[in-house]
């Protein structure tokens, strides 16, 4: 079976840009799992690009050097690439073009004029190795991130390639989920398929990787087995701008004051449904001014929904908030709590930073001083003048905080803060947590990161079937991994 994929000398930049990679030598065997792995604008998504051919066919630029796919002429068309090349993005919806799971699944076969009876067996055979034979009549809008991404993997599984690009693909997965794509890798790396990954998580394929590649500035700057790997040094994964490869062997960051006596807000018997579903059903909660309490559990258990309606975006159908010790309607919370969504891309509107944060409200000279100075706080003073949209993800999600600064928000509820940002953003978006925590803030942080959640959260609550399943102090990395279900990584000791 094929699968080599062979880098020589190769450098490259986008139109207008610098270059993202600079004379890189990367071999990947056939058969191999090989994480690339490196701080956020290293060039880890342009080197999938490469070998899916998304450049230079829809991301153009200058390219020197060769670039070799064992099985797959030089002069090939893109069509070509698509049958030995599959493709799984951070978000599956940006690659999804169908309603139905079965449908998005043979989407690909169908555009290769398959025949029908072949194109039912792939598709069958692709759900049941995936695990979705259950979901074949469901839309793949209703189903959650884990399950989206199930779909995406199955989609490109259906089509037989021999090998696997990954973009980041844990990135907005629960731990249930992610244990499952660490279950599906392994049994393409059984298979003897080709598995290339871009990844800012690296716990969960510590037993499955054969090969760890750091990318520093366009070039290969260490390469690792996985034995090496977590051998490294705390201040040299640090350095290298990485997350841990052992959740195990993190601890306890969080060391705020205590919180204060009054409420920040409480929650009495919560209940709501969508179409007749139950999300929440009776959610209690009190939260006191100046914490930082991390909000838990496993996707689709109504989370987001819950942060939704203590901001005001959302009105429950039953229950209580009590903000300050007032109780306060929906529209009453609105700006008294800030909810910050994960999805940055479609909340930021500004021209520029500045103009961001002075958004909404009256443009005097005060307020102008007041934006700059939380910028500042933020350390985005520098690129005050610049556009959101060309901010790295840990830029936005300091932009945002910058938002419910300057509005002067109660509580503010981030969620998902760190989804998809190396280990430098993480902590440093976790750093300002714990500054404004520090300051007085109360800040809810919807989380499955539990690096973010150890490094700047004192407490914990979980939800579970609509309820508060379990609210606890966080005092060692043990009491939450175990409860946030990360049981299944725990490794004997060497």
């Amino acid at each position: 079976m094929g699968g080599a994929v062979r880098l020589r000398g190769l450098s490259f930049s986008y139109d207008g840009g610098q270059a993202q990679l600079k004379n890189l030598d990367l071999t990947v065997r056939a058969g191999e799992v090989v994480v690339i792995t490196g701080a956020s604008g290293s060039g880890k998504s342009t080197i999938t690009r490469l070998i899916n051919g998304l450049i230079p066919q829809f991301y153009e630029g200058r390219m020197e050097g060769d670039l070799e796919i064992e099985g797959i002429a030089e002069d090939a068309a893109f069509y070509e690439r698509g049958r030995r090349v599959g493709n799984v993005f951070q978000d599956p919806r940006s690659q999804f073009f169908a309603n139905e799971v079965a449908g998005e699944i043979a989407f690909g076969c169908e555009n290769y004029g398959y025949a029908h009876d072949d194109i039912v067996r792939r598709v069958e055979d692709a759900a049941r190795r995936i695990g979705l034979s259950h979901v074949l009549e469901e839309r793949v809008r209703t189903l959650s991130y884990g399950m989206r991404q199930k779909v995406a993997i199955a989609s490109a599984r259906a089509m037989g390639p021999e090998i696997y690009v990954m973009d980041e693909p844990s990135a907005n997965l629960d731990v249930e989920a992610t244990h499952q794509l660490a279950d599906i890798i392994r049994g393409l790396k059984d298979e003897g398929r080709t598995v290339v990954i871009t990844e800012h998580r690296l716990y969960y394929l510590m037993d499955i990787a054969d090969r760890f590649l750091h990318l520093r500035d366009g070039a290969v700057t260490g390469e690792f087995t996985s034995a090496e790997f977590r051998g490294l040094a705390p201040d040299r994964l640090l350095d290298m701008g990485l997350r841990t490869p052992n959740l195990y062997d993190c601890r306890v960051d969080f060391d705020g004051p205590a919180p204060g006596e009054g409420e920040a807000v409480r929650a009495l018997g919560l209940v709501k449904r969508f179409d007749g579903t139950p999300v929440l059903d009776g959610v209690d909660l009190t939260i006191r001014k100046g914490e930082s309490v991390a909000l838990i559990g496993d996707n689709g258990v109504g989370k987001s929904t819950l942060g939704r309606i203590l901001a005001g975006l959302v009105k429950e159908d039953r229950g209580v908030v009590r903000i300050g010790g007032r109780r306060r309607s929906a529209r009453g919370r609105i700006g008294k709590v800030w909810y910050i969504p994960q999805d940055l891309d479609s909340w930021l509107f500004g021209d520029s930073l500045l103009d961001e944060l002075l958004t909404g409200g009256p443009r005097t000279p005060g307020r102008r001083a007041r934006a700059l100075e939380i910028l500042g706080l933020l350390d985005l003073d520098a690129i005050a003048g610049q556009h959101p949209a060309t901010l790295s993800g840990g830029q936005k999600q300091r932009l945002a905080l910058g938002v419910a600064l300057i509005h002067r928000a109660d509580l503010i509820i981030m969620d998902e803060p760190t989804s998809g940002l190396d280990g430098g953003s993480m902590r440093r978006v976790g750093d300002l947590i714990r500054r404004l925590s520090a300051q007085g803030r109360t800040i809810l942080v919807i989380s499955h990161d539990a690096e973010c959640v150890l490094h700047c959260c004192g407490r914990a609550i979980r939800l579970e079937d609509g309820r508060v399943a379990d609210d606890f102090r966080i005092d060692s990395a043990q009491k939450l991994l175990d409860r946030m279900g990360y049981r299944r990584l725990r490794r004997a000791p060497a």
